[in-house]
């Protein structure tokens, strides 16, 4: 993956006491609920070849630190903040800690979900929301297994995360509720990382990688919704409600992220400035790309090339 465009990284938990540490070498603290089981693993000294197994489909997120995961038929890979990895049921994880020790702990949350969770939730979906005819049903693809967390993915698993620290009566109900959104993020955020990395390939029989590809190719223009519409053979009500049911995202806030992702290109290179980088990433204004920017990254561009710098 490339690592100036990372995922939206998730707020750690707080750290299980030194005196409470059973292992030092993925200390688990379980949380059950009735459809899913929330992990969060914690390892505090560099080790090589640990083996994890669950017996459900696992969604993973890391937290803190890095890890290098060893899953089957991939290739080795850094696990890194921001990214989340998918591991179908009774898959082995073997799992490197190149860096971890007391004061640099690697943290990372595992959420085995309930095989008819999935199904209900896949069942839901292809019922009441079916994709584009050329898209087929919705399953969870066991190709786009390591992805960069979206905001909205991140928001959604944040939240989940949350929830045992409540006294809310309720919490299997909250959980529930979070699992499914989550399972639907996740899905969305699939076809999402699809379209990006594939769209030229696939864009000749998917009329939303069409659009996504198009996009791509004319961000410093002033797209509309309309021209979009028209692109994928779709009334502009119709496609605007349909891109976003299929991304998980509108758009016109596709739109945005494709920019700022161009513009934090752009701040690479010490010779443009960040007025440049403006125009050149498709915004017509400076305090709204400053704005929008901050928005997605937490600081200004400015800062943002600051620390590519140091």
């Amino acid at each position: 993956m490339d690592t100036l465009l990372k995922g939206i990284p998730l707020r750690p938990v707080a750290l299980t006491p030194e005196r409470d540490l059973k292992t030092l070498v993925e200390n688990r603290t379980v949380y059950s609920f009735n459809n899913c089981e929330l992990n969060i693993f914690e390892t505090h000294q560099t080790t090589e070849q640990v083996l994890l197994r669950f017996q459900g489909m696992v969604y993973t997120a890391m937290l803190r630190g890095k890890k290098v995961m060893y899953l089957p038929r991939a290739e080795p890979f850094e696990y890194l903040p921001g990214e989340s990895v998918i591991v179908p049921e009774s898959s082995p994880m073997v799992i490197d800690f190149p860096e971890s020790r007391p004061d640099n702990p690697t943290q990372c949350v595992a959420l085995e979900i309930d095989r008819q969770q999935v199904k209900n939730t896949l069942d839901l979906l292809n019922e009441k929301y079916p994709r584009m005819e050329e898209s087929g049903l919705w399953a969870v693809n066991p190709d786009q297994f390591h992805i960069r967390n979206s905001h909205e993915l991140a928001d959604t698993v944040g939240r989940l995360i949350r929830i045992p620290g409540e006294t809310n009566i309720a919490k299997d109900a909250l959980a529930n509720v979070t699992l499914q959104e989550l399972l639907i993020r996740l899905l969305q955020t699939q076809v999402r990382t699809l379209f990006l990395e594939q769209c030229t390939v696939l864009q000749t029989r998917h009329r939303f990688a069409y659009v996504v590809q198009f996009i791509r190719e004319h961000l410093t223009e002033n797209l509309s919704i309309q021209q979009l519409a028209r692109l994928a053979c779709m009334s502009k009500p119709h496609f605007f409600r349909r891109f976003k049911q299929e991304l998980g995202i509108s758009p016109l806030e596709f739109i945005l992220q494709e920019r700022i992702k161009l513009a934090k290109q752009l701040l690479t290179q010490p010779q443009t400035s960040v007025t440049d980088v403006c125009y050149r990433s498709g915004f017509n204004n400076l305090a709204y790309f400053t704005l929008q920017f901050k928005k997605f990254e937490g600081r200004p561009p400015s800062h943002f090339r600051k620390t590519l710098i140091c």
